[in-house]
C-alpha cells in the first residue's frame, strides 16, 4: 500500500515509484492519506484534483486496484466524519475519468471487533457499529470490497496464554473446540461474522494488510517470520478458503517490502519487512 496526499499538501506520490512499476503488473492499493480525508471528503473537485494528478497520468501503464480513503481509521477519530462521504467523491471522481474499474474502499483492523471468538460470534463493538454500517452502505451498492488489516502476530503476542505459537504460524493444526486450523481464518472469519451481522452478507473481504516482525518483541525473529510469510502465502493461494469463506483463493497483501527503520512506536513497527532497510533480504519465499 502506498500513500499519496493531495496536491496541496506537503507531496504526492513519488513518481520514482510509479516509475518502477510501469508494466510491471504488479497491481497497487493506493492509500489516500489521513491529511487529505477532510478535503476530499469535502469537495468533489478536491477529489478529482487528486485522481488526475495521481491516479490518471499513470493508468495507462500501472494496475491500480484499490484507492483506500483511510488506513485504520478509528470511529472516535475526527478523520472518522470523512470516510463516507471521502469514498464516494473518490468513486465519483474515478467514474468521470472512466477509471470505474479502481474500486474505492477503506481499510480496518480487527480492534474494530468487540467480539471475535468464537469466530461465528463476530461482532463490531457497539462504538464501531454506526461507524461500519455508515462504510457498508458505500461499499455495497458500489461492489467494492472491504479492505482489513488481519495480523495474527498482535493477537498472538497479546494472548500468548490462549494461543499456541505453532496456531499462529500455520504450522500445527489447531486444538480448539470450534474447528480451526490456524488463527489467520477465524480473525478473518470473525470479521465476515461481524458483517453479516449488520446485513453485509455478500461483502468481500480483501486483507490488505498482515504481516509478522524479525525482531523487536515476543514471537518476533527472522525465522518465525519467514515461516508465516511462507505458510501464508501457500495458504491464501492453497484455494481452500476459510471454514466460513471456503471456495477460492483469498486476495491478500503482506506487509511490508522493507523495514521502517525510522517507524515511531514498539521495536517490532520496525522490522515487517521482507527486506532489511538496507535492502538486503531476510528469507527466501516462494510465491509460486
Amino acid at each position: 500500500m502506498v500513500a499519496a496526499q493531495s496536491p496541496g499538501d506537503a507531496y504526492i506520490l513519488s513518481t520514482e515509484v510509479f516509475e518502477a512499476l510501469k508494466g510491471s503488473n504488479i497491481e497497487l492499493i493506493v492509500d489516500v492519506a489521513k491529511e487529505s480525508l477532510q478535503a476530499i471528503s469535502s469537495d468533489p473537485n478536491a477529489a478529482k484534483d487528486w485522481i488526475n494528478t495521481n491516479i490518471v497520468p499513470y493508468s495507462k501503464n500501472i494496475k491500480f486496484r484499490y484507492i483506500t480513503v483511510g488506513n485504520e481509521i478509528h470511529p472516535g477519530d475526527v478523520e472518522a466524519q470523512y470516510v463516507f462521504s471521502g469514498m464516494q467523491n473518490i468513486h465519483d471522481a474515478l467514474a468521470s475519468s472512466n477509471l470505474g474499474q479502481i474500486k474505492a474502499s477503506t481499510a480496518i483492523d480487527s480492534s474494530l471487533l468487540g467480539k471475535s471468538y468464537p469466530p461465528s460470534d463476530g461482532a463490531f463493538s457497539d462504538a464501531a457499529n454506526a461507524y461500519m454500517q455508515k462504510t457498508i452502505n458505500f461499499l455495497v451498492p458500489n461492489g467494492s470490497p472491504l479492505l482489513a488489516n488481519i495480523y495474527s502476530y498482535f493477537a498472538y503476542a497479546n494472548n500468548k496464554k490462549d494461543i499456541p505459537l505453532e496456531y499462529a504460524l500455520f504450522t500445527q493444526q489447531g486444538n480448539n473446540a470450534v474447528g480451526y486450523q490456524n488463527l489467520f481464518d477465524a480473525m478473518l472469519d470473525s470479521t465476515y461474522a461481524a458483517l453479516e451481522k449488520i446485513g453485509a452478507n455478500n461483502l468481500q473481504i480483501v486483507v490488505s494488510e498482515s504481516g509478522w516482525p524479525s525482531f523487536g518483541g515476543v514471537g518476533a525473529s527472522i525465522q518465525n517470520a519467514g515461516t508465516y510469510y511462507q505458510n501464508l502465502i501457500n495458504h491464501v493461494k492453497g484455494g481452500t478458503g476459510t471454514p466460513k469463506r471456503p471456495n477460492g483463493p483469498i486476495e491478500t497483501y503482506l506487509f511490508a517490502m522493507y523495514d521502517e527503520n525510522q517507524k515511531p512506536g514498539a521495536e517490532t513497527e520496525r522490522h515487517f519487512g521482507l527486506y532489511h532497510a538496507d535492502k538486503s533480504g531476510k528469507f527466501n519465499l516462494n510465491f509460486k
